[in-house]
């Protein structure tokens, strides 16, 4: 893990102390906002720029952090080291000390992986703890000593019911004051045993309870008690940093960050600056806090997260643009809160489960930015200082992820059609329309074979839009004989009689069979299908778990190396749990079997598979069928099991599916995604809104207050759910809602003119629901569940 290092100083060199104006960044603060308009009331003039004159100087826009994270700044981007070396050059000019000053990195013991922060694997040099020179490295500095609070949660609690009965706030002032004014303080105050230095990665050694009634108190104190708070936090960003953070520093803040106060836009000049020094720390000091951020509570998480979410959004699209300095004089806000965004996202993975959804951590703002310039500019300047979002993907809705493919997809139709073009008038040829398309002309009697045929002969024009034709059928396909012919070769291949996936009915899934062939082609066409699908914004009917997903982005980008093995992921027990439940279920059983495993179970490091009536068995290891399985080696038999079930014995029909995919989605935009995301692009989502789609839905023949449609949405409006999923697959060919939702499907009611002894009629090519005026709610009910329950497609089981 990394996290690119801005050039500039992580001192808050740059924040200035607040003036008897109220002045920060040179930006004039409003009388009645809850900035301080001091740091200290008696300090004169002369001694400000003294101390001022001790630190790093300020950087102009050109050359700053903010120049490191401008969007628009072409300049080399300076490493963490050679910033090092520039204050190290700085402070030996200007005391004088026989022996230079060192980076020293602190103590990495018990630091574990970290996800990456951005997900760019085209990323040339990562910073990292690994490749620092043995001579940076250095033992951890004796932290100073903290001063002795004896103040108790229970003390404070008292102290609150005082002030608040007497009206008398000095003692809570005193508190308050005392503990903000340096990150000193706020460990004596908050850190749970002074005398421990709680060096590890597992506990912070923050009183999180106290933290947090601390700072739920704070807003229902006085005015002046909140601006001494933020008068604290300026003087303590303001102090000179000698050398690496200490785990106190990184421990004040863990604390600051959980300030309430900065929800409000009055302190954001302020917790810009707390977010910029965070986003700039060393990457061994991100891994602790990570770590320590994820032992936070669901609630107090889920707040910063939307906090620093507001931040950037406010930031893009201000309210009164007036409240903030202008754009240009701070550039650095946005990337610095979303680096800091990064953390707390590796904090939620790292978390089993996670401790919010990963959706949480969308920013929907995000998707009225101009997205193509987002992309455009991660394309092309990759693992630059240039700032982009496409660098930090977490932060980007599956929305605008799909309108980034979309065009991505369609940009790469219109080169194909550009180039098809060029090609012929070179050769002097006439130019027709059909060669601006991908063709694709099948006889419904030899559905797949036709399909792999005509997929393989065309594979140079795979990225041109598809248009499909049935032979001997008339008719021009505007959409509907597309999805029509996904439908009918989607089902022909996952049928079991066809034998390329197995069905698992406790899943609910289709997975690969691993039964061996001479030929797998079949299943690149079904990995074809499913880009040909993504690229052309087609919802299919595909039950895969996620395991699969998972693998079909290992690695995003096709490797070179065509000998560089592809579909192969790290997967788990829980990924097994997804297909073959009861197999994962005798698994762990195994795992925490108490009594002698090998003497009860009599097994090897082999696994037994049936194919074609024949029962084999493969090695899981070299001479595996002659090693036992053991206590002390379980673990290992486990997870060489699941990786068999998952990975080798399918490897082969896996690569051609992932090849297949690849070879119409090959693209940079596949590397934002989640597995998660995949799937729903491909399949939609499960999660059904109803009032949505009865918003949305558009009628012919019908108004939207006649009586047979009232019927029909009190009708469907209190279905159970697995009752509304069936209704929208025999309308529309799957249970699953497309990444725009209901208003993406254009669903259709029409009026039949057949009889109402008729049931309802669905043409699933263009979600199109045909309902006859039926005289009753209870009749149309009977009629619309008896359709929905019994239909399988085209026609009646």
């Amino acid at each position: 893990m990394s996290l690119q290092i801005p050039q500039a100083a992580t001192t808050g060199s740059d924040l200035p102390a607040v003036t008897e104006k109220g002045s920060l960044l040179g930006y004039k603060m409003s009388e009645d906002s809850c900035v301080p308009s001091s740091v200290e009331e008696e300090e004169e003039d002369g001694e400000k720029e003294k101390e001022r004159e001790k630190l790093p100087p300020i950087l102009t826009s050109s050359n700053t952090a903010a120049g490191g994270f401008e969007r628009g700044d072409k300049s080399q981007f300076s490493t963490f080291s050679s910033f090092i070396s520039t204050i190290n050059q700085k402070k030996e000019a200007s005391e004088s000390s026989n022996s230079p000053t060192q980076l020293v990195i602190p103590n990495i013991k018990n630091v574990r992986d970290l996800p990456p922060l951005c997900l760019d694997v085209r990323q040339k040099h990562r910073i990292s703890i690994d490749t620092v020179p043995p001579e940076l490295k250095a033992p951890v500095p004796p932290e100073p000593s903290l001063p002795i609070r004896n103040k108790t949660l229970k003390d404070f609690h008292e102290d609150m019911e005082k002030a608040k009965s007497s009206g008398d706030w000095k003692t809570v002032h005193g508190f308050y004051l005392t503990t903000f004014d340096s990150f000193l303080e706020l460990n004596a105050a908050f850190k749970k045993d002074v005398s421990l230095p709680f060096n590890t990665i597992e506990d912070s050694g923050i009183n999180a309870k106290f933290v947090n009634t601390v700072y739920d108190a704070l807003l229902n104190t006085p005015q002046d008690i909140q601006k001494c708070v933020l008068k604290g936090i300026i003087n303590g960003l303001l102090q000179e940093w000698k050398g690496p953070r200490t785990k106190d520093d990184l421990r004040a803040y863990c604390i600051l960050l959980q300030n309430p106060q900065f929800s409000n836009t009055s302190t954001y000049v302020i917790y810009a600056h707390l977010l910029r020094q965070i986003a700039t720390l060393a990457e061994v000091d991100h891994h602790f806090l990570a770590h320590w951020f994820k032992k936070i509570s669901q609630k107090r998480f889920k707040q910063l997260v939307d906090r620093l979410l507001q931040f950037i959004s406010l930031r893009l699209f201000p309210a009164k643009p007036e409240e903030f300095p202008p754009m240009i004089k701070c550039t650095w806000w946005i990337p610095s809160a979303t680096k800091v965004l990064a953390l707390f996202n590796a904090a939620n993975t790292l978390a089993n489960p996670a401790v919010i959804p990963y959706t949480d951590f969308y920013n929907s703002t995000l998707d009225h930015i101009d997205l193509m310039e987002e992309y455009h500019n991660w394309q092309c300047y990759g693992n630059s200082h240039r700032f982009s979002f496409c660098q930090y993907p977490f932060v980007i809705s599956i929305a605008a992820k799909k309108v980034i493919i979309q065009r991505d997809s369609e940009q790469q139709m219109i080169n194909m059609a550009r180039q098809s073009l060029v090609d012929k008038v070179s050769r002097r040829q006439r130019p027709d329309m059909n060669m601006l398309f991908l063709n694709v002309k099948v006889r419904r009697m030899h559905l797949v074979s036709d399909s792999l045929d005509e997929l393989t002969w065309k594979r140079a024009d795979l990225k041109k839009k598809l248009k499909v034709t049935f032979v001997g059928e008339a008719g021009l396909d505007m959409g509907g004989l597309t999805k029509e012919w996904f439908l009918l070769l989607i089902r022909q291949i996952f049928h079991p009689d066809y034998g390329m996936f197995t069905y698992h009915k406790d899943s609910h899934c289709h997975w690969f069979s691993s039964y061996k062939c001479d030929n797998y082609s079949e299943f690149r066409l079904v990995g074809a299908l499913m880009g040909l699908a993504v690229y052309n914004s087609i919802t299919l009917d595909i039950r895969f778990p996620p395991c699969c997903y998972k693998k079909l982005l290992s690695p995003p980008i096709v490797p070179c190396d065509q000998n560089t093995p592809v579909g192969n992921s790290n997967v788990t027990l829980e990924d097994l749990c997804q297909i073959m439940p009861e197999l994962a279920h005798g698994l762990s059983e195994l795992l925490s079997y108490e009594d002698n495993v090998e003497e009860d179970f009599y097994s090897t490091f082999q696994v037994f598979q049936e194919e074609f009536g024949v029962i084999k068995s493969y090695n899981l290891k070299p001479g595996g069928d002659k090693i036992p399985v053991t206590n002390q080696n379980r673990k290992e038999y486990v997870q060489l099991y699941v990786d068999f079930i998952l990975n080798k014995s399918i490897y082969k029909q896996f690569a051609e599916f992932y090849y297949g995919f690849h070879s119409v989605c090959d693209s940079y935009a596949l590397m934002l995604l989640r597995p998660e995301e995949v799937e729903i692009l491909v399949c939609g989502s499960p999660e059904l809104d109803m009032y949505a789609l009865q918003r949305n839905t558009q009628y012919d023949g019908y108004l939207k207050t006649d009586l047979t449609i009232r019927y029909f949405w009190d009708v469907v409006l209190g279905f159970p759910l697995d009752l509304q999923k069936k209704l929208l697959h025999f309308t529309t060919g799957s249970d699953r809602v497309p990444v725009g939702g209901m208003a993406d499907l254009n669903f259709k009611i029409s009026k039949s003119e057949t009889s109402t002894n008729w049931l309802p009629v669905a043409h699933t090519c263009f979600n199109q629901l045909c309902l006859p005026p039926y005289k009753n709610k209870k009749e149309l009910k009977q009629k619309l569940i008896i359709g929905i329950s019994n239909a399988e497609g085209f026609g009646l089981e």
